[in-house]
């Protein structure tokens, strides 16, 4: 599947996904007028991944140290092991497309299944905030955990050999 800039077409499948009850606690929803003033930020790309199988959001694009936040990603279909090919392409896009030196994002420490996937793909945990952002959902404030990934990093597994069988 490929990343796709998003259109306004696209306002309702991005809403539908910030407000389900496995990703509400995790991802904030943001009327139309939010997410059409991404479309026209410079420093910021809404992407859908294939025919709505998810989306995501670049911001700080252009800043002068080279990186580039990775937020609000989620996906259609939980639980089905696209969660590694998604992230792929969003860390191929932010290297290649953006040229970033480096990705970085965000996950709430009670989402665990988040934190692995971003560990599996070749993300590092830099930090824990503790008790540090207050999620209206569930009323009360979580962890924040925070992952980057070096450019060096990426290009280093494009060039390793794949593993034996």
């Amino acid at each position: 599947m490929t990343l796709r800039p998003a259109s306004p077409d696209d306002f309702a499948f991005i809403r539908s996904l910030a407000i389900r009850p496995d990703y509400a606690p995790f991802i904030t929803d943001e009327d139309e007028a939010a997410l059409a003033r991404y479309l026209t930020d410079p420093t910021c790309r809404l992407l859908v991944w294939g025919d709505s199988a998810g989306f995501a959001l670049f911001c700080e694009i252009g800043d002068p140290s080279g990186r580039v936040e990775l937020r609000r990603l989620a996906l259609a279909e939980t639980g089905k092991g696209q969660g590694r090919a998604f992230v792929g392409a969003l860390v191929d896009y932010g290297f290649r497309a953006l040229g970033a030196q480096k990705l970085w994002l965000d996950a709430s420490g009670e989402n665990l299944r988040a934190q692995h996937l971003y560990t599996n793909c070749g993300f590092t945990l830099e930090g824990r905030l503790r008790d540090h952002w207050f999620r209206p959902v569930l009323g009360r404030n979580v962890d924040v955990m925070l992952y980057g990934l070096l450019r060096a990093e990426w290009q280093s597994t494009l060039a390793a050999p794949a593993p034996q069988a």
